[in-house]
């Protein structure tokens, strides 16, 4: 497996740079956001380097499931169980690490702040 040499997601997930991991399985890493934005805020990165979450489902759909199944189980571990799922993709929808990343985020009532 190669990763892009500048991609600090991908440094994670091939165990170059330590991160405080909360989850993982053959597929996906899941580690503490370092701006968290709410009490449970948890990034889950797919092991490969992928740009968006488009780019994922249509290269490897399976690897998106693995994905979100362990979004459900950090949700489970680390929270209540409720949690909200974000994937940004392109800089004006928000994204500014280049490999795909879904947000968990939970532990407490959410509002709708989509802008």
């Amino acid at each position: 497996m190669s990763f892009p040499l500048d991609c600090l997601f991908c440094s994670f997930a091939s165990g170059e740079k330590s991160v405080d991991l909360v989850g993982q399985n053959g597929s996906a890493v899941a580690f503490r956001d370092i701006n968290p934005q709410a009490p449970l805020h948890v990034l889950v990165i797919p092991r490969e380097h992928y740009a968006d979450v488009a780019t994922l489902a249509g290269a490897e759909p399976q690897v998106l499931a693995d994905l979100v199944t362990l979004a459900q189980e950090v949700a489970l571990d680390q929270g209540d169980g409720d949690y909200r799922l974000v994937f940004n993709s392109g800089p004006t929808a928000g994204q500014s690490v280049y490999h795909v990343h879904g947000h968990v985020l939970g532990g407490k009532r959410l509002g709708w702040t989509p802008a």
